[in-house]
């Protein structure tokens, strides 16, 4: 077995070769992890979720979230070393080199990678859709690299629920001699005590349905200093810890509209889409932990008078799971170099590489989130009995790795959002070229041929069939685009 279990830098690197981003700080990253970082982790973990302090002894409302010694470093340490900045940075990488620094702190802390997730999502709408004032105002403190940098969040879910946005948002925008004011409540809002946030909410009068929605930017305070946004209660939930969940109340707060009200899906959906790949790459970095943990266990517990990992069955399995954590990678980091080519497109002149980039976003997201509870799951079974006990932290990545699964939207909804690329956008057509390169033609045919008989079916038949159709065709994908990723570790010496 390989040591690359062991080391995500390790793993980017051996995987991506010279494509990988130049400059990038991942060995001392990573390093700063295994002396610190993971100590801190392991406390924030433990400590459950985090408490609010409501108001100062003055009584004023202050809703300040309190978290264990160490958790705003370990925070400042991905800001400082540039989760954010780097994708703004012309002497940079983009998105490529934000998402592999996002895979070293995944794979330490699934849930500390949600709030840079959250925070990139929101500085790409910034920087995209902010009037240039308010673009201005805020994007570089998105954009500093000490301990004055603002975090972002997305919140978008309401009570009744977040796949069906056009039922679901009822907070109400209203355009005032002041600006834009809003008011209603957000549900489920990661990154809760974020200094900003682009909301999703509905302008008076209106459609209803999505068509209606627009998306703001919300700051946390108002311009005189005082809240703008009250956090009601904070979610003691299963999964991650080290990302602050919470029920948000917006109360005539003051709000910046971004873009056209008309683009408002558009722009939530582009929000959505940056999360999802940031999903993806948190899903293959938890498996890559996992394997780790199982390997470290198995490599030392003696069975029946051999160590568990040479045991043929045992064997097997790693060597399966080995395949499969650079399958899910490949086609993770295709949805990363799909996500950097279109991300600055704007709504309104999206390409057919847009398209591409959200369906092959989708299936990555429907795939390695689920293989990444497998993979919990069975590091856990490799554990045996130690696998169940908190002191260990292998229960943990199945913890993590559930909300992987319903974060940014369940497998239904991408399964559902796919079907819909392909038959509005032609988005399968689109995959099947991009895979022509590296694909077996006669399977790339019959692939294709398979996907056009599914789209044929009665829209009940099609839509009951989904998942049966993303599982066939998302291990496809991933199958051919590895071939992708050999022949990147072929060129730089290492087949």
């Amino acid at each position: 077995m390989s040591d690359l279990a062991y080391s995500p830098a390790g793993f980017l690197q051996h995987m991506l070769g010279d494509a990988l981003p130049h400059d990038l700080p991942l060995d001392a990253y990573e390093s700063w992890w295994e002396t610190e970082g993971r100590a801190i982790s392991g406390t924030v973990d433990r400590a459950g979720t985090p408490w609010i302090r409501q108001y100062d002894r003055q009584a004023n409302r202050v809703d300040e979230l309190v978290f264990p010694a160490g958790y705003r470093d370990m925070l400042l340490e991905g800001y400082g070393n540039g989760v954010i900045w780097r994708a703004f940075d012309p002497a940079n990488e983009g998105l490529t080199a934000v998402y592999a620094l996002g895979y070293i702190a995944g794979y330490y802390d699934t849930g500390l990678y949600c709030p840079y997730t959250v925070s990139l999502a929101t500085a790409a709408a910034v920087a995209k859709y902010a009037a240039p004032e308010v673009r201005a105002r805020y994007l570089p403190r998105m954009l500093a690299r000490d301990a004055s940098v603002w975090q972002g969040a997305t919140w978008m879910t309401e009570a009744r629920g977040g796949s069906d946005l056009g039922r679901a948002v009822e907070t109400v925008a209203q355009q005032t001699r002041g600006g834009w004011r809003l008011t209603g409540e957000k549900y489920f809002c990661s990154n809760a005590n974020a200094e900003l946030a682009v909301v999703a909410a509905r302008p008076e009068g209106a459609p209803q349905g999505v068509r209606g929605l627009a998306l703001f930017l919300v700051p946390r305070y108002r311009e005189d200093g005082s809240l703008n946004v009250y956090i009601r209660r904070l979610k003691d939930k299963i999964a991650t810890r080290s990302v602050p969940t919470g029920e948000v109340e917006l109360r005539d707060s003051e709000a910046y509209l971004l873009g056209q009200p008309e683009h408002g899906i558009y722009l939530i959906m582009e929000v959505l889409n940056l999360s999802r790949v940031a999903n993806n790459i948190g899903s293959v970095s938890l498996m890559q932990s996992a394997l780790g943990q199982a390997q470290a266990f198995a490599s030392e517990r003696q069975a029946f008078g051999k160590r568990l990992i040479d045991q043929p069955l045992m064997r097997r399995q790693f060597e399966d799971k080995w395949r499969g954590l650079r399958e899910a990678f490949a086609l993770t980091w295709e949805s990363v170099l799909l996500a950097d080519a279109t991300w600055r497109e704007v709504a309104g002149g999206y390409s057919e590489r847009f398209h591409l980039f959200r369906i092959l976003t989708h299936l990555a997201k429907y795939w390695t989130a689920e293989q990444a509870v497998q993979y919990a799951k069975w590091a856990m079974e490799v554990n045996g009995g130690h696998g169940t006990l908190a002191e260990f932290g292998v229960e943990r990545l199945l913890r993590e790795a559930m909300i992987a699964d319903i974060w940014e939207g369940p497998p239904h909804r991408q399964a559902l959002d796919g079907l819909e690329a392909m038959e509005r956008k032609d988005a399968h057509r689109l995959l099947f070229a991009h895979l022509a390169p590296y694909a077996d033609a006669r399977a790339l045919q019959a692939m294709q041929a398979h996907v056009e008989a599914h789209l044929a079916l009665p829209q009940d038949e099609k839509e009951a069939g989904a998942f049966d159709l993303f599982d066939t065709l998302a291990p496809f994908v991933a199958t051919a685009l590895v071939r992708k990723y050999e022949a990147t570790e072929m060129l730089a010496g290492r087949s």
